[in-house]
């Protein structure tokens, strides 16, 4: 088994400036030695977030992620530069890689600047129930103890991961994104957004095989506490290919919407 952090209650140590080391909540359910996407999305996001120059007037309202390979349980790397600095628009693009400077994963940040109260608001009215009247339900069967799996807390409020079909859950991180940290909102909803298919599965995960290659999250909103909900749904053909589209909620109501490609086989 590939080796992890020292075991601190976060998903990644901090190693220097640039250099994290995951823990074991990192683990996927899926490959014993290979991150969940999540908390690595949202080291990609952190990076963006505190890269020198940062601008306090630009929020970020997209970031597009590519997973070129699964993300190993070893210590990444992250380089940001700027492909584009507007008055009103920036895009940001950022990488993760492994020691020998195999890149795992990438992503471009597209940032807005911000004008509070320039124009009138819309806010959609919540849609789906609040954390505290959604339900805890048992995650799928994973054959190692941590993970995270352990690191998050689910409640359905509607479906469940042992349901087939639509499915809307809340998120909330148990630990921090970087130990030692506070986690940004930024960072809660990239965590819990590359989980959309598993939230959503159509097909039985024993028998048959989900890859998401890439994962869109667009933010209208930025979001407010702990709890980020996933309002999932997927779709596939009869030839392998899928999506999985999710809105976004935290407690005051929609937030945005994320979306993945899928590669889907049968097992063996």
């Amino acid at each position: 088994m590939t080796g992890t952090g020292s075991g601190a209650e976060a998903f990644f140590e901090q190693l220097s400036q640039e250099r994290f080391a995951p823990t074991g909540y990192a683990r996927g359910p899926w490959d014993v030695d290979s991150q969940h996407a999540g908390p690595p999305a949202a080291l990609l996001g952190r990076a963006v977030l505190l890269r020198p120059g940062a601008r306090e007037d630009l929020r970020v309202a997209r970031m597009t992620f590519e997973i070129l390979r699964p993300v190993p349980l070893r210590p990444l790397t992250v380089a940001t530069r700027v492909l584009r600095a507007g008055r009103s628009v920036e895009l940001v693009g950022v990488s993760l890689a492994v020691d020998g400077g195999t890149e795992v994963m990438r992503a471009t940040a597209l940032s807005i600047r911000t004008a509070p109260g320039s124009v009138p608001g819309v806010a959609p009215e919540p849609v789906v129930a609040p954390p505290g009247r959604s339900r805890p339900q048992p995650f799928f069967a994973v054959p190692w103890e941590q993970g995270y799996h352990t690191a998050m807390e689910f409640r359905f409020a509607a479906g469940s991961f042992l349901e087939r079909g639509p499915a809307a859950c809340w998120l909330r991180m148990r630990v921090p994104l970087v130990a030692g940290e506070k986690t940004d909102p930024l960072e809660r909803v990239l965590v819990a957004a590359d989980s959309i298919n598993g939230v959503s599965n159509e097909l039985d995960f024993t028998s048959h095989l989900f890859v998401n290659p890439d994962l869109t999250v667009n933010l209208h909103r930025h979001p407010v506490g702990d709890w980020v909900c996933i309002d999932a749904r997927t779709a596939v053909a009869p030839d392998g290919i899928g999506t999985a589209e999710a809105g976004l909620h935290d407690e005051r109501g929609p937030i945005g919407r994320a979306s993945q490609s899928l590669f889907v086989a049968a097992r063996g």
